[in-house]
């Protein structure tokens, strides 16, 4: 499947479909069960590239729910995510690479299968996202495009003809849910369709009573056909999961794919990398310098970077894996080397120079790009930071004592109460770390106009520290020019 940067199609020309009024498309379908796997060559940037930009929307749709936003809500975030980093338009838009777009879909599913399917957790829990995903782009899909769908596989549904809803209608009007004006409702059924299953293909509707159950059928009315369908995917993902897993071992030798793999996996503990994971330059376009550092961090650094900072003041000294995380965190946060080479001198006041300069110095001007292979070194995400036990995330790593006490030692003063801890650890609990960091942020920057389910303002949640911090500044940038431009008039 890697082999080069050739590309074969996915289908043969035997297989092209003829689409009424739209043309031959080798992906007639926005809706996609993923019978059939990709069979062309694509290159490892494509594959991680694809399967990233999944990622983010399957990682968005948890982190919605772990964040209780209401179904309007979600496919609100949703649809946007996918705007931006999945577009699939409908087959009538002709003037858009309709088959180059549903080639990235397709293929990023089954990145994210292999990514995916090597635990029971890590499985379930890109079948409830994937399965979310479907639904929402089921219920946005063209009414024709999403009939022609539906009658491009065989759902293994029975018609109910009139005789047979005759004979039921009791029974079947008495499960119908409709209008609350009885005539109104009845009115709808009479129109209504009805098909035939085994009840275990619809345990949600068998839940809420709204089929009829005759023999271990259930008799499902056209407008809960969507149950069905839904129910379909999601077997059908869990059986096709469990061939991959087994399958898996196979790859164990392609040093290429398995760290991509790993790195993919991580995703729904730590959101998805933002923007901020991706450079080394600084993100503020103020000069900051030393002696504003503890102020900062008192008002505006996540509790990963406020540890360190009350470490290194605590201590007078950090480990060599902690001022690689905090020292690139402070240079992407603005921190010229010149600062640099200030803010740690006097944060080390126990060594004499001499010690300073010969251990310590060239290691903060390498992390700047001025040293050795002279890389220009970005700084440590949150998914990062979750994989890394020593200065790592303190969401993951601390216990659920330290974790509340350094919370409230931290952002007592920014409006965080004991109260909102039960909130937090539960998030925590579930692993959903990065939507714990995210609340914390909504919380002590509710004074600025965020609420909750808001993330860092924009809907997005916390995945990088620099974010949270870039964020939190700008928020009290904002509010002070409209401060001050108050006092001016």
């Amino acid at each position: 499947m890697f082999k080069g940067t050739e590309r074969k199609p996915f289908h043969d020309d035997k297989d092209l479909v003829q689409v009424t009024n739209h043309g031959s498309l080798r992906y007639p379908h926005r809706l996609n069960f993923y019978d059939r796997p990709p069979l062309y060559d694509v290159t490892v940037e494509e594959f991680e590239t694809c399967a990233l930009d999944r990622l983010r929307i399957l990682a968005e749709i948890e982190s919605s729910a772990a964040r209780n936003r209401t179904w309007e809500e979600l496919k609100t975030v949703t649809n946007a995510q996918c705007s931006n980093y999945l577009p699939l338009h409908a087959t009538s838009a002709r003037t858009v690479e309709r088959d180059s777009e549903r080639r990235k879909d397709h293929l990023g599913h089954f990145v994210l299968r292999l990514a995916f399917c090597r635990s029971e957790d890590l499985r379930r829990r890109f079948i409830k996202a994937e399965t979310t995903l479907f639904k929402i782009r089921y219920d946005a899909d063209d009414n024709a495009e999403r009939e022609m769908f539906l009658s491009s596989r065989d759902f293994d549904w029975m018609p109910v003809d009139s005789a047979e809803k005759s004979k039921y209608r009791k029974e079947l009007l008495g499960s119908y849910q409709g209008a609350r004006n009885e005539s109104v409702r009845e009115q709808a059924f009479e129109a209504e369709k009805y098909y035939k299953v085994k009840w275990t293909r619809v345990p949600d509707l068998v839940e809420k009573r709204k089929v009829f159950l005759k023999a271990g059928w259930a008799y499902v009315p056209a407008k809960e056909q969507s149950s069905i369908v839904f129910q379909e995917f999601e077997v059908h993902l869990a059986k096709a999961l469990e061939l991959t897993a087994r399958s898996l071992p196979r790859l164990d030798e392609d040093t290429r794919l398995v760290p991509i793999l790993d790195n993919l996996s991580q995703g729904f503990l730590a959101g998805v990398p933002s923007q901020w994971a991706g450079s080394g330059e600084a993100i503020n376009s103020d000069d900051i310098k030393a002696e504003m550092v503890d102020d900062l961090a008192k008002k505006h650094f996540p509790i990963c970077m406020r540890s360190m900072h009350d470490n290194l003041r605590r201590d007078h000294h950090l480990k060599h894996l902690g001022r690689l995380h905090y020292g690139l965190f402070l240079k992407v946060l603005g921190l010229s080397i010149e600062e640099a080479v200030v803010f740690w001198r006097k944060s080390f006041d126990r060594l004499t120079d001499d010690k300073f300069n010969k251990e310590y110095k060239y290691n903060i001007r390498h992390s700047y790009g001025l040293e050795g292979k002279r890389a220009n070194y970005a700084a440590k995400s949150c998914q990062q930071l979750l994989t890394s036990s020593d200065h790592g995330c303190p969401y993951r790593y601390y216990s659920p004592e330290n974790l509340q006490t350094a919370l409230l030692s931290a952002y007592s003063s920014r409006g965080l109460t004991s109260a909102d801890l039960s909130e937090i650890m539960s998030t925590v609990k579930a692993t959903h770390y990065h939507v714990a960091c995210t609340r914390v942020f909504e919380i002590t920057h509710s004074s600025f106009g965020i609420k909750k389910g808001a993330g860092t303002g924009d809907d997005e949640s916390v995945t990088h520290p620099n974010q949270y911090a870039a964020k939190s500044m700008e928020l009290y940038k904002v509010q002070q020019n409209s401060a001050e431009a108050m006092v001016v008039e």
